[in-house]
């Protein structure tokens, strides 16, 4: 979005219009429904912290759009447009990790503009559809923080400070070449009748043979642990079909029921 006063500011995925978040302003929380985009969206961002948390419930890849830069996402569904652990109400399915990239909306922190010029902070931004005079206030009338902002407002700021992280661990996991494109595969006989290309993962083979000195270096820095939850999670590949059979064995029995009718 473009303010009248030069300032630029590009929201981040799935979020439609953003704002500078003020302290009058009023906003209307999810209350436990997910927002619109993540209800099609196959896989969302993570950063380094959330890698054990997530890897208990999806596979975790890495995506990369020049082979250079690499960045992990949780894997939400087999096809395009499909997350297979949203239910029919909009609610993330119970019992299963929720990413905080659907956490903190409808709030973010996005990078800006002035003029054209850069700015190096980020600034508080909320959905500016999320904001209504009948919303919760986020400060009270002595300017002080209320309940309703205090935990989006430290999820934001530790969120932040983890994708710088995030962004560490890849670059180094990129230097030392550990990254190799990968297929999931479903057979059938002797032909493929599920393929999903375009994912990223840790070549075992390369990490093991990494010198002593790198692989003191990835526990240093804490990234070791992060790789074994990576290594893990790929298991999810096989839970992860299943519960897409188990959805279309569903739809195509009430997709019956209602021919019938």
């Amino acid at each position: 979005m473009a303010a009248d006063d030069g300032l630029t500011i590009t929201p981040p995925y799935g979020y439609r219009e953003i704002v500078p978040l003020k302290k009058t302003d009023k906003v209307l929380l999810p209350g436990g429904l997910t927002p619109e985009f993540c209800r099609t969206a196959n896989s969302l961002a993570l950063s380094a912290s959330e890698f054990v948390s997530a890897a208990r419930d999806y596979p975790i890849t890495f995506v990369s759009g020049d082979e250079k830069a690499f960045a992990p996402v949780a894997l939400l569904g087999l096809a395009e447009k499909q997350n297979l652990f949203i239910d029919a109400s909009g609610a993330w399915i119970a019992g299963h990790y929720v990413p905080a990239f659907i956490r903190r909306f409808p709030f973010c922190l996005a990078r800006a503009t002035v003029e054209g010029k850069a700015r190096t902070d980020r600034i508080v931004c909320v959905e500016k559809s999320y904001l209504d005079a009948g919303g919760l206030p986020l400060y009270d009338a002595d300017g002080k923080v209320t309940p309703n902002w205090s935990g989006f407002e430290q999820l934001l700021q530790s969120y932040e400070n983890d994708l710088e992280l995030t962004a560490q661990m890849c670059e180094a996991f990129a230097k030392l070449e550990l990254f190799e494109a990968f297929e999931f595969r479903v057979m059938n006989a002797e032909q493929a009748s599920l393929t999903i290309k375009g994912m990223y993962r840790i070549d075992e083979k390369r990490f093991t043979a990494l010198k002593p000195a790198s692989h003191k270096a990835m526990v240093t820095k804490g990234f070791m642990g992060r790789i074994y939850s990576h290594f893990h999670s790929l298991e999810n590949f096989g839970r992860l079909y299943q519960r897409a059979l188990a959805l279309a064995t569903e739809q195509a029995q009430l997709q019956k029921r209602d021919t019938q009718r």
